[in-house]
């Protein structure tokens, strides 16, 4: 095949970055040229340890990256970018002189997003570069608004039960409660395999509290996770507002209408004590009355 010119240009989303990874310096010639007059940023790496460094410092946009390298091959190299939470949002077109369903295959075993074959041809390199870009950046807004919406939501592999990405509450949740990825894997994969929609698993109990997922409806493995039990909302309370226990339980307890005394009777303390602690609970929110301080607990506590 022509190598084709590198003077051919396709739309771009506007001003994005590309990093090139290849061990051959005419590639790296071939396409930094191409990049650079479409009006990419252009990061360049010879090997596979020099990209995963690039990439974390500099989260391009997209990255073409040669499959057959000294060393750490591109499979390996694309492995290890999507199990960084820095770099596996970031689409990887593979770059390959073999076309053969083994080495297709494992490139999109290893993440790759899509694959372009050798020798080269800058125009459909640039026009693939672009709908990648283009959906990456589409996925990304649309994460944001998961994340602006305040809700516990993330998505898994339904054949591993790896979580594939999930929003700031979800993971704080998980955190909270003890749960690493990939034990929380090992806990639910039986379940995600026959879990229909709108079906609940309980991931922890203590404290008062327990951690659900519920499965929402959609073919893909979007989880929804919640807490419940007495001691839920004192626990969000302590996470959002910087609480101790005590002080986030009185805190609850006021936000419901008790008075001091009734907190008291519910905690196993004296009025006295319970007011000590919501004068400290006053001056952590900033806030002078009972009901400014109840306004915020509900707000504060009214997520999963």
């Amino acid at each position: 095949m022509a190598a084709g010119s590198a003077g051919v240009s396709a739309p771009r989303p506007e001003r994005a970055t590309a990093l090139i990874v290849d061990d051959q310096p005419e590639n790296l010639a071939l396409l930094h040229d191409a990049l650079d007059l479409a009006g990419y940023r252009v990061l360049l790496a010879t090997d596979g340890a020099a990209a995963l460094g690039r990439a974390a410092e500099c989260r391009p946009d997209i990255i073409l990256l040669d499959a057959l390298m000294p060393g750490m091959d591109g499979f390996e190299t694309a492995r290890r970018l999507k199990a960084g939470a820095e770099t596996q949002a970031i689409p990887i077109v593979f770059m390959t002189g073999l076309s053969d369903s083994e080495h297709v295959l494992a490139a999109f075993a290893a993440g790759g997003a899509d694959y372009v074959i050798k020798p080269l041809r800058p125009a459909e390199v640039l026009a693939r570069l672009a709908a990648h870009i283009g959906s990456a950046r589409q996925l990304c807004r649309a994460r944001q608004a998961l994340e602006a919406s305040g809700q516990a939501l993330l998505a898994a592999d339904p054949a591993s039960g790896r979580p594939l990405w999930l929003t700031e509450r979800a993971r704080g949740l998980l955190q909270a409660h003890g749960w690493s990825e990939a034990a929380l894997a090992a806990r639910w994969r039986p379940w995600l395999a026959q879990a229909a929609a709108g079906a609940s698993l309980t991931l922890a109990e203590g404290d008062g509290a327990a951690l659900l997922a519920r499965r929402l409806a959609g073919d893909e493995c979007l989880l929804a996770l919640s807490e419940a039990g007495d001691g839920a909302a004192p626990r969000r309370l302590m996470r959002a507002l910087g609480l101790t226990p005590r002080q986030a339980e009185v805190l609850h307890w006021l936000s419901l209408g008790k008075t001091n005394r009734d907190i008291g009777d519910i905690l196993g303390m004296s009025p006295r004590t319970v007011n000590k602690h919501l004068e400290h609970v006053f001056a952590r929110l900033g806030v002078e009355t009972r009901t400014s301080a109840a306004a915020l607990a509900l707000r504060s506590a009214g997520g999963g």
